[in-house]
């Protein structure tokens, strides 16, 4: 794998939990929202790498044998899907998003849940950093033994 694909990855997943924080801090901002439903990143590879996946690849390349395919690799973020579990019915009856016996239904939004998975993202974020400082620092080094 190259630099250039090094940095390309590290992008692609700078991009991806970017968009994934975001989700989890929307989520934090709408707690106490009535009928809000809590938002779950997806995130998904760029290559298929299942076992099925790398032995269709291996067989187009007969005299590789023993060796990997070439990967690309990396992450994309794919939108988000709602919480399917509901949140807590509260009895306010001059609310105005009040059905009609009086209830509103509370967010399902756990923020003990959502700073986990915030955090989780943030470090993420991070270690991707560092692999594209990383990266530029080999390129630097390169260009110098270069001269």
């Amino acid at each position: 794998m190259g630099i250039l694909e090094s940095m390309n990855i590290g992008g692609k997943a700078l991009r991806a939990h970017g968009y994934r924080l975001d989700v989890h801090t929307k989520n934090i901002a709408n707690v106490d929202t009535p009928n809000y439903i809590r938002k779950i990143p997806v995130l998904n590879s760029t290559d298929d790498v299942s076992f099925h996946g790398l032995m269709n690849a291996m067989k187009e390349d007969v005299f590789g044998v023993g060796t990997l395919p070439y990967l690309t690799g990396g992450v994309v973020f794919n939108g988000s899907v709602e919480d399917p579990t509901l949140g807590e019915k509260i009895y306010k009856p001059g609310h105005p998003d009040a059905d009609a016996e009086g209830y509103i239904r509370a967010s399902n939004v756990n923020p003990m849940v959502e700073m986990a998975d915030a955090i989780l993202a943030q470090r993420a974020y991070e270690a991707n950093l560092a692999l594209v400082s990383i990266t530029k620092s080999m390129a630097q080094k390169a260009i110098e033994i270069g001269r």
